[in-house]
């Protein structure tokens, strides 16, 4: 079988891979080094691939062309912490407590009786590391090297939560920055920040390079406040968003490179993907949707439809195109399979979609995916094909003029929306509801809405659910 291999991404881009011949038969799996890249407030149209605009991503363009791009990938939810707990549990990050974006007051965190990647892979003896923006809970006994991480060193949340907060100036303390679980300085200097995370991720690979790794590297960018080292500042034409994100593929480059010096290229997975959609009310400092409706906040597609491309040579099909709806609580099931590691004891929600990454498009591991936002409210579901979504209060960023360099502008955090039918194949921005014209179409959905309230229940009807969860506490 052979991929039609003219492929168009997002809205506006046109790029053309090599034919390549898919497998059908299983494939030998040697357990790779594992770097899973997660990028913070990226959108669909970012990469030069999906129609970023005067400014290019060589090496993620590269990396695509050796690799599979996943066009409808879903971020766990569209807001950082839980996006990130989701990633890293395989869970809907409701079944485990997690909503929002928690700061320096919260006084909880991951349970430990949640089991993490890192702690999966330990089990098969994997070394393992988290580089950069944590937001998992900063006290001490929420941080990575008590979850599964052998080393840390990075940021406990976001970098607008200090005194460098465009908006709330006075609320934030010093930004304190980890190694293991001890602060070594405050607000570092965010400038550097790409350079290093990426220079300690490549230490840990060389300092690894005879044992199996897993390196989570938490870019904190594209999030605002932007910054960029003098090495990229000004070198893109479309201002600071342009620079960060070239130095953002200047990191993927240096890994890539690094990879092969070590003749670790044929043995090491990379997945790159992003935490949630742009932040559009920050203007010429948001990234783009790529056409997708809406952006961070919301479960529209732009804010949780966001670029994921994988690369393993030998086994991952080059210059390919997955189409199929897969999400990042898949990610720690697959890499389950992949390494042979038992899964937790307790429900997850992810599906192994390592078919998927071999190239066997005729298989659907994932039937469904539910949106969920705020406190454990369900926006939509969707089959892949089609999706519902129900009336719902939500952010919306129509209507308001955005702000501009680094300043915030308007948005309405509770517009009601009635909610429709929307045919994801022929129109991804969710610009037309055909509910009226597929009525048996919308009787499909609203099964997987009743299966999404059974099993992790919904604020608006009070379902609580047995399986829910708990976050840590103090």
């Amino acid at each position: 079988m052979y991929v039609n291999t003219t492929i168009v991404f997002g809205v506006s881009s046109l790029i053309t891979f090599p034919a390549y011949s898919i497998q059908k038969e299983k494939v030998h799996i040697k357990s790779p080094n594992i770097i899973l890249v997660y990028l913070d407030d990226m959108g669909y149209g970012d990469l030069t691939m999906n129609g970023a605009i005067d400014y290019n991503t060589p090496n993620l363009d590269a990396m695509a062309k050796e690799g599979m791009f996943f066009s409808h990938y879903y971020a766990p939810q569209a807001v950082s912490s839980a996006s990130r707990a989701g990633l890293l549990t395989g869970c809907y990050p409701n079944r485990i407590g997690f909503s929002g974006a928690i700061d320096h007051t919260a006084k909880t965190g991951i349970s430990d009786e949640e089991v993490l990647i890192p702690e999966l892979l330990k089990q098969k003896n994997y070394t393992t590391a988290a580089f950069g923006k944590w937001h998992l809970g900063h006290l001490k006994k929420y941080l990575p090297v008590h979850h599964g991480f052998d080393e840390f060193f990075g940021i406990p949340y976001s970098h607008d939560m200090s005194p460098k907060h465009p908006v709330n100036k006075n609320y934030y303390p010093p930004l304190p920055l980890i190694e293991g679980d001890s602060v070594i300085s405050i607000n570092p200097d965010i400038t550097q920040f790409t350079t290093r995370f990426t220079e300690r991720t490549l230490n840990f690979i060389r300092r690894n390079k005879t044992n199996p790794f897993f390196i989570y590297l938490a870019h904190p960018l594209p999030h605002v406040p932007l910054a960029v080292s003098d090495k990229f500042a000004g070198k893109s034409k479309q201002g600071l968003y342009g620079d960060v994100m070239m130095e953002i593929d200047w990191s993927i480059g240096e890994i890539l490179k690094t990879l092969k010096e070590l003749n670790l290229d044929e043995n090491t997975l990379i997945i790159f993907t992003s935490d949630n959609g742009p932040w559009f009310n920050y203007g010429n400092h948001a990234g783009s949707a790529g056409g997708l409706r809406e952006g961070k906040g919301t479960t529209f597609e732009g804010g949780q439809r966001v670029p994921c491309i994988m690369r393993w040579k030998g086994t991952i099909p080059e210059g390919t195109v997955c189409n199929k709806m897969v999400s990042g609580i898949d990610i720690l099931p697959t890499l389950a399979a992949i390494t042979k590691a038992p899964l937790p004891n307790h429900k997850i929600d992810g599906v192994n979609i390592l078919s998927l990454m071999q190239g066997r498009f005729d298989e659907t591991p994932r039937k469904s995916f539910y949106y969920y936002y705020r406190k454990n409210n369900l926006e939509a579901v969707s089959n892949g094909d089609w999706k519902l979504i129900l009336p719902h209060p939500g952010r919306t960023y129509e209507g308001f003029a955005p702000g501009r360099d680094g300043k915030p502008g308007a948005v309405n955090e509770d517009f009601n929306f009635e909610g429709g039918l929307f045919d994801l194949r022929r129109d991804p921005g969710e610009r037309y509801n055909v509910k009226f014209s597929y009525p048996e179409i919308v009787t499909e959905l609203e099964k997987i809405v009743q299966e999404a309230r059974g099993n992790l229940g919904d604020d608006l009807t009070n379902i609580t659910g047995k399986n829910i969860r708990k976050l840590g506490k103090q």
